[in-house]
C-alpha cells in the first residue's frame, strides 16, 4: 500500500519559516518525481516545486527565493523549506510523487497539511 504522509504544517507569522516534510511507503522513492502543491481556500491547487530524483528542481515564481525543496533518497522523504512567509502563502500543502512506466501513470498524493501564515 503506497503511503505519503505530510508532517510540519501549521500557524506561524508573516516572516516566520516552517519545514514540511513528506514521508513515502510502498513505493521505490527514487524512481519518482516529487512535488509539492497547494491550495488555498477558493483557488485552484498550484505546483509549489517539484524536485527529479537526481536533485533538479523548478519552483512557481511567487516562491523562488524563499521556498527550497529537498529530498533524502534513503529515508524516501521530501522536504520543503518555507522562508519568509507570507500570508498568501496560506494554504493546504500537499506532497505529489509521480513516475512513468512504459505506459503506465503511477500518481500518488499525500493527505495535505494546513500552513497559515497570519498575525
Amino acid at each position: 500500500q503506497v503511503q505519503l504522509v505530510e508532517s510540519g504544517g501549521g500557524l506561524v507569522q508573516p516572516g516566520g519559516s516552517l519545514r514540511l516534510s513528506c514521508a513515502a511507503s510502498g513505493i521505490i522513492f527514487s524512481n519518482y518525481v516529487t512535488a509539492w502543491y497547494r491550495q488555498a481556500p477558493g483557488k485552484q491547487r498550484e505546483l509549489v516545486a517539484i524536485i527529479t530524483s537526481g536533485g533538479s528542481t523548478n519552483y512557481a515564481e511567487s516562491v523562488k527565493g524563499r521556498f527550497t525543496i529537498s529530498r533524502d533518497n534513503a529515508k524516501n522523504t521530501v522536504y520543503l523549506q518555507m522562508n519568509s512567509l507570507k500570508p498568501e502563502d496560506t494554504a493546504v500543502y500537499s506532497c505529489n510523487a509521480k513516475a512513468i512506466d512504459r505506459t503506465i501513470l503511477h500518481n500518488h498524493w499525500g493527505q495535505g497539511t494546513q500552513v497559515t501564515v497570519s498575525s
